[in-house]
């Protein structure tokens, strides 16, 4: 890690129109003297621009490539307020004695609740029973109505929210089925869940959610060939990353009916977060058996509010001398 001396450091806080910063990020900045640039950072050019002299980056959903890293040399620390760092070019970083910093926990709770939100929505058909009262039509039981307690839930990435919501579901009495590799299945066992491998997760599944961080070897992970493993009836239900999918092949899948519903939070072709808007016409807008939200898993008052204070203290931390909570690439700090 770099460490160069700087009576007044200089912080570039990036997503600054979409996620203005908080009274509590500015307090704690405050604390070192921090001098504080803010901007949206919507092209390279312009975090160039902002960030040549720039000790520190904080940054929520802009993309931070390789040949933006190499041009600022002053850069000590990435933080990142949010826990997935696929946008963040962290072999780079690296190279570049730049320690990059997430909050894999802040948001665990709020995720793992609307996970099984989703998840229940979809058991529970509420959204056809909602339009069936609405239109003053008289109810009829649908035959994809099942109690949870008959049902096995597949869970691909078993961190800190796949626990989470394996606890939840475990509540309902559903069968808890993992693949992760990095899990052994002593460690399965002593959560009450099962390790299968991908093609008995994909073929056992009722309902299969996707938690799992993105990298190179997920990415799409979930396409037709895997698609058509899974049963008929199946839920397919992604708060991870929407990447993790082929969104074609999946779109294609539920309008022929290879699968029959997804309950979608995150999404690869949809930017949720445009300034001004985005465009609905997009394959999923068009299915009915597609239960879509606007990438919403992690938000709460309380998950927003840490993610502003740990974000920003991570940055003091570092520019003290002193090591962060979460390092993502830790061996920057041992070369520090």
């Amino acid at each position: 890690m770099k460490n160069k001396m700087n009576s007044t450091f200089q912080v570039a806080r990036l997503n600054a129109r979409t996620f203005p910063m908080s009274s509590e990020e500015r307090h704690i900045l405050s604390t070192i003297d921090a001098k504080v640039v803010e901007i949206e950072g919507d092209t390279d050019q312009e975090i160039v621009s902002a960030c040549k002299n720039t000790d520190a980056i904080m940054i929520v959903s802009a993309y931070l490539n390789g040949t933006v890293l190499k041009q600022l040399k002053n850069l000590k620390i990435i933080s990142r307020l949010g826990t997935g760092v696929d946008k963040i070019d962290v072999e780079e970083a690296t190279k570049q004695g730049v320690v990059v910093t997430n909050l894999p926990d802040f948001a665990t709770d709020e995720v793992a609740d609307h996970t099984m939100a989703l998840l229940l929505s979809v058991a529970r058909q509420l959204n056809y029973y909602e339009n069936v009262i609405r239109t003053g039509q008289r109810p009829q039981l649908i035959k994809e109505l099942h109690r949870l307690s008959v049902q096995n839930l597949g869970i691909i990435g078993f961190g800190r929210i796949g626990r989470a919501v394996a606890k939840r579901a475990k509540s309902f009495g559903m069968r808890v089925l993992v693949f992760d590799p990095m899990v052994t299945p002593e460690d399965a066992a002593k959560e009450g869940v099962e390790k299968v491998v991908l093609e008995t997760i994909l073929q056992e599944s009722d309902y299969l959610c996707l938690l799992c961080p993105l990298t190179p070897a997920t990415r799409e992970m979930i396409q037709m060939k895997e698609l058509k493993m899974m049963k008929q009836t199946s839920v397919l239900v992604n708060t991870g990353r929407g990447e993790l999918i082929n969104e074609k092949d999946l779109a294609e899948a539920l309008k022929t009916r290879i699968i029959r519903y997804a309950a979608i939070d995150v999404f690869a072709g949809i930017n949720v977060f445009a300034e001004n808007g985005y465009a609905v016409d997009h394959p999923f807008f068009s299915l009915e058996n597609a239960l879509l939200t606007p990438h919403i898993a992690a938000g709460s008052m309380e998950s927003l509010f840490n993610s502003r204070i740990d974000g920003a203290m991570a940055v003091v931390d570092v520019l003290s001398g002193k090591s962060p909570i979460h390092c993502i690439n830790p061996t920057v700090l041992k070369g520090a």
